[in-house]
């Protein structure tokens, strides 16, 4: 090939490599196209109601496509997220209280250097829209509206162990609620409220304030309250962890919390 040519071949094959390379400070091509694509997810109830609405803001913003699962923290309902594992179902990014991820990232599940506290719920109690607000702004008017309750719903998660195995037990009206109380397994307990199912129902505050039917009486009082914390982390096996990560950052984010307050949950980021 004559001199002049080969300097012109050259020259373009420069440019074209120059054009095709990422700007300085950016990731690699690789890294691009590994965040890019589908992000599997499987997040509890209690932040259920945040991450659905922001999902859509997270897929038009990262051009990332969300496939989500919803399941229990804990407990033994078979859409559970231990469940869901434990048959082999595979997630990049697992949403769940802090107790049960970690939990999992005990049994080698969750990478351990991922984990992400996203908010703080309460325990609320709904009633059915429409029905008198009962009193449990003390001690007393909440022991009083548990034995006048005909009958009473708690989640098979977190927050119905809680009030089933320690508060009932710790107030001393266990045995005498046994036969009125309900474990909820694979749904909302606001939800069975709103049909009328069982007259009073403990669940985390977000997971009650979106379902229709059902009326928030307020939270159960700070000296039986249990506060609940709920993380984000990375599957072990994550086929997209890149792209998990971007999505764990975006629900950790300051822009995330307004969304996540709304819902009834207090957003980790602002005691950031």
């Amino acid at each position: 090939m004559p001199r002049r040519p080969m300097i012109t071949f050259l020259l373009v094959l420069a440019a074209s490599i120059a054009a095709c390379a990422p700007p300085s400070g950016d990731q690699p091509a690789a890294g691009a196209a590994a965040a890019s694509g589908e992000v599997a997810v499987v997040t509890s109830g209690g932040l259920a109601a945040a991450y659905d609405a922001l999902a859509p803001l997270f897929e038009a913003e990262t051009g990332i496509r969300l496939a989500t699962a919803y399941g229990a923290s804990t407990g033994g309902a078979p859409d559970s997220i231990p469940a869901r594992l434990e048959r082999g179902e595979r997630f990049d990014v697992l949403v769940m209280s802090q107790a049960g991820l970690d939990g999992l990232t005990e049994r080698g599940l969750v990478r351990p250097d991922t984990r992400v506290d996203l908010a703080t719920s309460s325990i609320g109690l709904a009633v059915r829209e429409g029905a008198p607000l009962p009193d449990i702004s003390t001690p007393e008017a909440f022991v009083e509206t548990l034995l006048a309750a005909e009958s009473i719903g708690y989640s098979a998660s977190v927050s119905g162990t809680y009030v089933s195995t320690e508060l009932f037990p710790r107030l001393g009206v266990a045995e005498e609620l046994a036969p009125r109380s309900r474990r909820i397994v694979s749904e909302r307990v606001a939800a069975v409220v709103a049909r009328g199912e069982v007259e009073i129902g403990f669940q985390q505050v977000s997971e009650i304030l979106s379902i229709e039917g059902a009326a928030y009486a307020g939270p159960i009082p700070a000296e039986y309250q249990r506060v609940t914390t709920f993380s984000a982390g990375i599957a072990a096996d994550a086929a997209n962890p890149a792209g998990a990560q971007r999505l764990i950052e975006f629900l950790a984010s300051e822009a995330a919390a307004p969304t996540i307050a709304e819902s009834g949950l207090e957003p980790a980021v602002s005691a950031h």
